[in-house]
C-alpha cells in the first residue's frame, strides 16, 4: 500500500516512482539555493532594521515568538524545565506545552539566540523554515513522484511558500515550520515495505515525536490527511491493501509506541501540569470557517493580491486564497489526470474532503453568512481536540495537495512528445514482478510536442500571481536603556517581579513584553501573551485581569485618569503583593503622561532613573 512510491501500470506516463539513482547534485543544490533566496526575500523588510521591526499584521504574535526564542535560551542557560516558565504571568507562570512553544526549534537554536539575540534568530529562522519546508517538499516529489526536477521545484516552492503559509509567516513561524511533514507522509506510506516495518516504524515515531515539539496542530492535520490517503488507496486497491495490511499495522504500532514513550510526559504535562486547561472558553475557533470566495481570491501578501479585499472576506486566516487561475488549472488537471493516475485520484479525494471540512459550521459567501449549515455544525464543540481546532486550517491540507498536483501537472507536460522508449516503464515490485493494477493498460500516447509548452505556460500563469511579497514590517520602540543596560538589577532581588506599565497582555503592552525577551528573561513579569486557565479551567487568552491591570487598560483607552478612591489604592497594593512586585517601571509610551499620573495617584510619586520612571514598592508591599 503505497500511493507515493507505487505507480499505476496504466499511469506510467503520469507518475513514475522509481527514479534513476544518479541525479545531478548540482540541480538539487540550485533548487535549495533558490528556496533560500526566496526565504530571504520574504523576510527582506525585517533585515532593514532587524532589532527594531516587527510584523505589521501580527506584531504581538511576532513579539511572542521572539519571547519564545529567549525562553529556549533561558531554559538551556539556567538548566530549567522548558515545559514551564515563571518568567511570564508571575507568580502563576505559563504552561509552555499548552501554548505554541516551538521547543523543537528554540532549544536547539539557543546558542544562536544567546549570541545574536531573539530578534535576529527569529528573522533567520523564519526565512530558513520557509526554505526548509520547500526543500523537503522538493525531496519528496523528486524522489518519489516525478521525474522532472523542474516539476519537483515548482511543487516544492508551492509547499513552502503557498499563500496560506505566507499569511502565517506574519508572526506565526510555527505554521511555516512544516519541513518534517513531507518526511512524515513518506514514512507513513513506506510502512508497508516488506521486511522493513521495524525500521520504518522507528523512523516515523522519531519524526512524529519531534513534530510534537514544533506544531501539534499541523501534526494532527497531517495525520488526518494520511488517514484519508490510506483509506482512498484501500478503496481503489483492496487486494494490494490486504496483502500489506499486517506489515503496515505492525510498523504503525511501532511508530505509535515509540512516540508515546518519548512524548508521554510532555503530553501529560500539557493537559495535567500547572496552568493547563481544558478547551477554549466559548470554543472561539470553532466558527472560523473558510469563505467560498476566498478560494478564488488572490491573497493579500502576493503580487496579485489586494489588501482591500480582506476587509470583505478576510474574517479568518487566508489559508486558501489561491486565485482563480490556480483553481481553474487544478480542476482541469484533475479531470485530465484522474483516469490514468492513482496519485491524482487520491489528491482529488483530499481536495474534496478537506475543502468541505474547511467551510466550518455555516457556509459563507463573499463575507455573508448564507444560513446554509456547514459540516462543523454537526460536530460538538465539546469533543476532545475538535474543541481546539479551527476549520479554516483544514484548507492547509488542500494547499499541500495542490502543491503535489502542480508537480504532477508539470511532469505530465514534460513527458508530452517524448519517444516511447524514453518513457518510464511500469515500476517493478520486489522480486521483479510488475506492479499490480486493477485497470486495463492504455497504449502509449502519440507524440504531441505542442502540449509541453502549453502545460508549462498553464502552470506558470497559475502560480506567478501568487509569488509572495516581502512581509510588511513596522518600527517598534526599543526597550529603555534602564532595561537593556541592567539598571533594573538593584531593584529586583531573587524571587521578586518587575512590573512594567502597561502590564503585558494580548491587547496591550507589546513593548513591555519585549523588555523581557530582549533582556534574556532575567526578570519575571506579570501578565503576558499566552493561553492559560480561568477559574473554571477553560483556556483564555492572557492572565485574568486584576483590578489594577484593568484600571491601567481603561485609563489608556480613555486617555484620562478617572477619579481614584481609597479602594483603588488598596487594590493596587494588594495586586502588587500578589505579583510579588519590587519595582514598577514606566518607559516612553504614547500615554506616558496619563499613565504616570495614574500610578502616582495609586502608590505615590515616582523617581526618574535613567530614561524611565520607577516606583520602588518593596517597602509598600513587604
Amino acid at each position: 500500500m503505497n500511493p507515493v512510491t507505487d505507480a499505476d501500470a496504466d499511469a506510467a506516463e503520469v507518475e513514475p516512482t522509481r527514479r534513476p539513482r544518479r541525479r545531478p547534485a548540482r540541480t538539487d543544490l540550485l533548487a535549495l539555493g533558490a528556496y533560500v533566496v526566496l526565504g530571504v526575500f520574504v523576510c527582506l523588510n525585517y533585515w532593514g532594521d532587524v532589532t527594531g521591526r516587527v510584523s505589521s499584521h501580527l506584531p504581538t504574535d511576532h513579539s511572542w515568538f521572539e519571547w519564545l526564542f529567549a525562553h529556549g535560551a533561558y531554559s538551556v542557560r539556567h538548566l530549567e524545565n522548558p515545559l514551564f516558565t515563571a518568567q511570564q504571568n508571575a507568580p502563576d507562570g505559563v504552561n509552555m506545552m499548552a501554548n505554541t512553544s516551538l521547543l523543537g526549534v528554540t532549544l536547539p537554536l539557543s546558542p544562536l539566540t544567546m549570541l545574536l539575540g531573539p530578534q535576529v534568530t527569529y528573522a533567520l529562522y523564519l526565512g530558513g523554515a520557509l526554505a526548509a519546508t520547500a526543500g523537503t517538499g522538493y525531496w519528496m516529489l523528486s524522489r518519489h513522484l516525478v521525474r522532472s526536477r523542474a516539476a519537483a521545484f515548482v511543487g516544492g516552492a508551492f509547499l513552502g511558500f503557498a499563500p496560506g503559509v505566507i499569511h502565517h509567516a506574519n508572526g506565526q513561524p510555527n505554521f511555516v515550520s512544516n519541513f518534517l511533514l513531507p518526511l512524515i507522509v513518506v514514512r507513513v506510506l513506506r510502512l508497508a515495505e516488506p521486511g522493513r516495518w521495524l525500521r520504518n516504524g522507528l523512523v516515523l515515531g522519531a519524526l512524529v515525536t519531534y513534530q510534537i515539539f514544533i506544531n501539534e496542530e499541523m501534526l494532527l492535520l497531517t495525520a488526518l490527511a494520511c488517514l484519508v490517503i490510506v483509506l482512498a488507496y484501500a478503496v481503489q486497491r483492496p487486494a494490494a491493501t490486504r496483502a500489506v495490511a499486517r506489515t503496515f499495522l505492525a510498523g504503525l504500532g511501532v511508530a505509535g509506541g515509540l512516540a508515546l514513550l518519548l512524548a508521554a510526559y510532555p503530553i501529560w504535562f500539557q493537559f495535567n501540569g500547572p496552568q493547563s486547561y481544558r478547551g477554549l472558553q466559548g470554543g472561539v475557533f470553532h466558527n472560523w470557517g473558510e469563505d467560498l470566495v476566498a478560494f478564488v481570491t488572490f491573497a493579500r501578501d502576493t503580487w496579485a493580491g489586494d489588501p482591500a479585499v480582506e476587509k470583505t472576506i478576510g474574517v479568518t486566516e487566508q489559508n486558501t486564497w489561491f486565485g482563480w487561475p490556480l483553481v481553474l488549472l487544478s480542476l482541469v488537471a484533475l479531470v485530465l489526470l484522474v483516469r490514468r493516475s492513482l496519485t491524482a485520484r487520491i489528491l482529488a479525494v483530499l481536495v474534496v474532503v478537506f475543502t468541505v471540512a474547511s467551510i466550518g459550521p455555516w457556509v459563507r459567501f463573499d463575507g455573508v453568512e448564507t444560513g446554509v449549515r456547514g459540516p462543523w455544525s454537526y460536530v460538538s464543540d465539546d469533543l476532545p481536540l475538535v474543541e481546539m481546532m479551527m476549520p479554516t486550517r483544514m484548507a492547509l491540507v488542500v494547499a499541500a495537495a495542490l502543491g503535489v498536483l502542480l508537480a504532477l501537472t508539470w511532469d505530465a507536460a514534460h513527458r508530452q512528445g517524448r519517444p516511447a522508449a524514453d518513457r518510464p516503464r511500469v515500476p517493478a515490485q520486489r522480486g521483479g514482478e510488475p506492479a499490480a493494477s486493477d485497470e486495463p493498460s492504455v497504449p502509449a500516447a502519440p507524440r504531441r510536442r505542442w502540449l509541453r509548452p502549453l502545460g508549462y505556460a498553464a502552470v506558470a500563469l497559475a502560480v506567478l500571481p501568487l509569488f509572495p511579497r516581502p512581509l510588511p514590517a513596522q518600527q517598534v520602540e526599543p526597550p529603555p536603556h534602564f532595561i537593556t543596560a541592567g539598571g533594573w538589577r538593584p531593584y529586583v532581588p531573587d524571587g521578586r517581579t518587575l512590573v512594567p506599565v502597561p502590564i503585558p497582555s494580548n491587547v496591550h503592552g507589546l513593548p513591555t513584553l519585549r523588555w523581557s525577551a530582549l533582556t534574556g528573561q532575567e526578570f519575571p513579569v506579570p501578565g503576558g501573551y499566552f493561553i492559560g486557565p480561568n477559574e473554571l479551567g477553560e483556556g483564555v487568552f492572557g492572565a485574568p485581569n486584576r483590578p489594577t491591570s484593568s484600571l491601567i487598560y481603561s485609563t489608556m483607552d480613555a486617555g484620562a485618569v478617572p477619579a481614584l478612591t481609597d479602594e483603588n489604592r488598596r487594590q493596587a497594593v494588594e495586586d502588587l503583593r500578589f505579583w510579588r512586585a519590587s519595582v514598577v517601571v514606566l518607559g516612553a509610551h504614547p500615554r506616558e503622561a496619563v499613565l504616570r499620573e495614574l500610578v502616582t495617584g495609586l502608590i505615590g510619586p515616582p523617581q526618574r532613573v535613567d530614561d524611565v520612571w520607577i516606583w520602588d514598592v518593596r517597602a509598600l508591599v513587604d
